[in-house]
């Protein structure tokens, strides 16, 4: 191994992480690195300055400005699952059934965090179940939020046809329970993930742990100009639960979008929607205007910020 002069710097893009070591990307040089002492607040997508060590190792030494920052939390410690995010993308499938509180929670990350989000529903060739899913996501769909319907298994053609111009010059993020598909989907517009994922278990010694950590991608465009913006998607984990205890009240009450015409309504000015009387979200409420789950998700989610230890 030659050694590197150590003075050189240079500035990478994380694309993965595992504990306390990542992997930078410096123009197509792949580096493992590692933050100086404990710190772990590094995210993937994050843009970093560098101090070589060697040949192909760093040290991180700072985090350029952040434009957004996606995580997840609960009442004792929050999980970074990427940065400079510019739209998120939440995948259901027909089947297995999926969960609105989860979809909510992330369409709520997303508005709090100034991220476009979209929903995407898999396996629309499983016909039987695909009206049951529509009606499901007419909740999303009333609100502004697009629904693209793709089928990786019998139409990948056209699945890529979908989703290419959505991503193009965008940096994206899939997320969803597991078994919607995600991977089909990375696999279908990534050519090379597998490859990608082998070496980059491989630079960060993970093994069989593949699964388990969040990895960035460059995504190939058909037809883009080699001065286009980079397009990136992030593939993360499969998870359940998308604790958000970070948020404040105020942020809460406008990461809802359906309660955005009935702000400043309320007869009280410090009116937090629960049980206050001659509330206006509360009589939207009542009045269909405004999903109960949905309302009942603000809630728990009022909670749940309430009970922040960290």
């Amino acid at each position: 191994m030659n050694a590197v002069p150590a003075a050189e710097k240079l500035s990478g893009t994380i694309i993965a992480a595992h504990g306390r070591h990542y992997l930078a990307d410096v123009d197509g040089r792949k580096l493992q690195c590692v933050t100086r002492g404990k710190k772990t607040n590094i995210a993937v997508g994050d843009i970093v300055h560098l101090q070589m060590t060697s040949s192909d190792q760093a040290v991180i030494d700072g985090i350029a400005e952040r434009k957004t920052l996606l995580y997840r939390s609960d009442q004792y410690k929050s999980k970074l699952l990427a940065a400079n995010l510019t739209r998120l993308f939440i995948v259901v499938a027909t089947e297995p059934g999926f969960a609105d509180d989860l979809i909510s929670r992330s369409l709520v990350a997303a508005e709090a965090a100034g991220i476009d989000a979209h929903l995407i529903l898999n396996k629309t060739d499983v016909i039987e179940s695909l009206p049951k899913a529509r009606e499901r996501l007419k909740t999303y769909t009333s609100l502004g939020y697009p629904l693209h319907e793709v089928s990786a298994r019998t139409h990948p053609e056209q699945a890529v046809a979908t989703l290419s111009p959505l991503l193009a010059g965008q940096s994206s993020i899939f997320i969803g329970q597991s078994g919607m598909g995600k991977s089909s989907l990375i696999n279908l517009l990534v050519p090379d993930a597998d490859i990608a994922v082998r070496e980059i278990s491989a630079a960060l010694d993970t093994g069989k742990h593949t699964t388990t950590f969040t990895r960035l991608y460059d995504v190939p465009i058909a037809g883009t100009d080699a001065r286009a913006p980079r397009t990136t998607l992030i593939d993360s984990p499969g998870f359940q639960e998308f604790g958000l205890y970070h948020l404040s009240e105020g942020m809460l009450e406008r990461a809802f979008v359906e309660f955005t015409p009935y702000l400043g309504g309320c007869k009280f000015y410090n009116c937090r929607h629960l049980i206050e009387p001659q509330c206006a979200i509360l009589q939207a409420v009542a009045e269909g205007k405004i999903a109960k789950f949905r309302h009942q998700l603000y809630g728990q989610l009022l909670h749940e910020s309430a009970q922040t230890l960290y």
